[in-house]
């Protein structure tokens, strides 16, 4: 890069006005700011004769994918030979940078876009250049091609003749198709830094013979966003005015952004969260001509850059903030937790997304700005989860008790006893309100309420109600249902209820957990095989389930008769039991 940059076109009395970005185009590999990694892969390869026959140049506007493509049409052109350097003296070079050269064909794909001009391109490739080595091809805005387009272009591309380049230049690269990215060499041009950009400016200024003050070139290289043409527009716009020295003031003014102090104006209230002097400051800002969106985005700014202060960084990270204002970053970033500088962050990048679509920007950002001083010490807020995720590991945080208070006294499950035995996890049920427990302590008991035998077969029918299948069958089965001393629930079963409920512990599991979804806890529960006197198991007459009493009737002879007659699906057959448990 050059100290002190000659315009690439002379601007003679007479002439039409070039603009600045035009007579500072670069014009060397070494001119060609912010890329060098390109400039030095593009070098070497022409030294070493590796060029290859298609490129590609991808990035955002403005960052120089045209200029190099100009370049490395110069140095394999050059009437000097080819080389790295090319001369920029000789006709050849001129007529390239100038645009006009009859064998670097600049060709703009936004209206070159269909198969006519293909296939017309394809038919000029195989004429060879008239004065130059290479007949070059630069396609700008190569993704707005049809895709019949590129299907025409791919044989040609791959295998073109040996005197044809091809230099494409792209802002989208994911929108060509993948048959043509294999068959070019790709580089990616990166954004240009702003300390880049303001040197460059810098240079165009001096050249010009127009003083301008530091900060006036921090804001146009940081309005930029990485694209020199895009700064060199907005010093242009500047230099149009005709004056000799361009001040900070004068750039807020034509980017229509408050100034350094009217933005600290405004900050502070916001930090002192003063929301009637915010909305002041707001006011004052947007009367001085500063853009509301602006405001919201210079905000953002200021407060990532806070941000990058209060993580540690230096002041090398802050992108936004001004030299005069870094001492004020630090300070405000002294001030606000992490957590709520987060949160002030996200209110002004959401409210700045909503004002692209919304009409009402002044509303949206006084609303941003309220609801900035109305946050809460988020920090504060995330000590305190801290704290209380620690007691409830450890210690308990101070001012909480845990198990404060004493659980209301169980009460027993039993009428004719009052036993005061401790009996953990045992579902204790009210007097008043049958299928309501709480969880017994390990505590000396009170003598308990008693609880009458309905409530328990309430219990266990209710239970049954809950399961499906052949365990609420078999559990439909058991020959009484009881409590034992211990509150514990009781329950008499035959030998087959004690095979297929007992001995499988998934059916087991299952009918413990109908009782507890019926009580609210776990139930303890004890299972017995009813005997004789003789001390030999009884199988009494098992209750019949309405599944069995379904398929019993539909065995009866009238009712196959019925279903007969009547062309009737058993499968479809529903019982309904009498309303009287003592009818038959």
């Amino acid at each position: 890069m050059t100290d002190t940059p000659e315009a690439t076109i002379d601007q003679r009395p007479g002439q039409d006005y070039v603009v600045v970005a035009r007579r500072y185009r670069p014009q060397t590999f070494e001119e060609l700011i912010g890329q060098q990694h390109v400039s030095q892969a593009l070098t070497r390869a022409i030294a070493s004769e590796r060029v290859g026959h298609a490129y590609l140049f991808t990035g955002a506007r403005g960052v120089g994918k045209t200029s190099a493509a100009r370049i490395l049409a110069k140095a394999l052109n050059c009437d000097l030979g080819t080389s790295p350097t090319p001369c920029n003296k000789c006709e050849i070079c001129e007529s390239v940078s100038s645009g006009d050269d009859v064998d670097v064909l600049e060709i703009d794909g936004a209206s070159n876009r269909g198969i006519d001009e293909i296939r017309q391109l394809r038919q000029n490739v195989a004429v060879r250049p008239s004065r130059s080595r290479f007949k070059i091809y630069i396609i700008d805005e190569v993704h707005m091609l049809t895709k019949e387009a590129f299907n025409a272009l791919l044989k040609t591309l791959e295998e073109p003749p040996e005197h044809v380049k091809f230099i494409f230049a792209t802002t989208e690269p994911n929108k060509i198709p993948v048959t043509i990215l294999s068959r070019c060499q790709r580089y990616d041009f990166a954004g240009i830094e702003t300390g880049e950009i303001q040197q460059r400016l810098s240079q165009i200024a001096e050249a010009e013979g127009v003083s301008i003050e530091p900060d006036a070139l921090q804001i146009l290289a940081l309005r930029a966003a990485g694209s020199m043409r895009d700064s060199q527009s907005l010093l242009e716009q500047l230099l149009s005015t005709g004056v000799s020295s361009i001040t900070s003031v004068e750039v807020t003014k034509m980017l229509g952004i408050a100034p350094a102090a009217r933005l600290s104006q405004l900050v502070l209230p916001l930090v002192e969260r003063n929301a009637a002097a915010v909305l002041a400051e707001l006011d004052a800002a947007i009367a001085e001509g500063a853009e509301v969106s602006q405001l919201i985005d210079q905000l953002l700014g200021y407060f990532r850059d806070v941000m990058t202060q209060l993580v540690g960084c230096d002041e090398s990270q802050m992108l936004y903030a001004l030299p005069a204002q870094r001492q004020e970053v630090r300070e405000v970033a002294t001030r606000l937790g992490v957590q709520t500088l987060l949160a002030i962050v996200q209110i002004l990048d959401q409210t700045a997304a909503r004002m692209r679509v919304s009409t009402h920007t002044r509303t949206l950002a006084e609303m941003a700005v309220i609801r900035i001083c109305h946050l809460d010490d988020l920090d504060d807020l995330t000590t305190m989860i801290a704290t209380l995720k620690e007691g409830s590991l450890g210690a308990s945080p101070t001012g909480i008790k845990k198990n404060a208070g004493t659980s209301p006294p169980a009460r027993t499950l039993r009428q004719d006893t009052a036993v005061q035995t401790p009996v953990p996890e045992a579902v204790t049920l009210g007097a008043d309100t049958p299928l309501a427990g709480t969880v017994a302590t390990a505590e000396p008991q009170a003598t308990k309420t008693p609880l009458s035998a309905d409530s328990v077969e309430e219990i266990w029918k209710q239970a049954l109600d809950a399961l499906s299948g052949m365990v609420a069958d078999h559990a439909a089965e058991a020959d009484g249902v009881d409590l034992d001393d211990t509150g514990r629930l009781v329950v008499s079963f035959s030998e087959s209820f004690h095979r297929d409920i007992c001995e499988k512990a998934t059916n087991r599991s299952r009918l413990e957990d109908a009782l507890e979804s019926v009580c609210g806890q776990a139930v303890p529960l004890v299972m017995r095989t009813l005997t004789r006197s003789d001390g030999v198991q009884s199988t009494p007459a098992p209750r019949r389930s309405r599944r069995q009493q379904q398929a019993e009737i539909s065995a009866e002879p009238f009712v196959r008769k019925a279903m007969e007659l009547f062309d009737g699906d058993p499968s479809r057959l529903v019982y309904v039991p009498p309303s009287d448990p003592n009818q038959p």
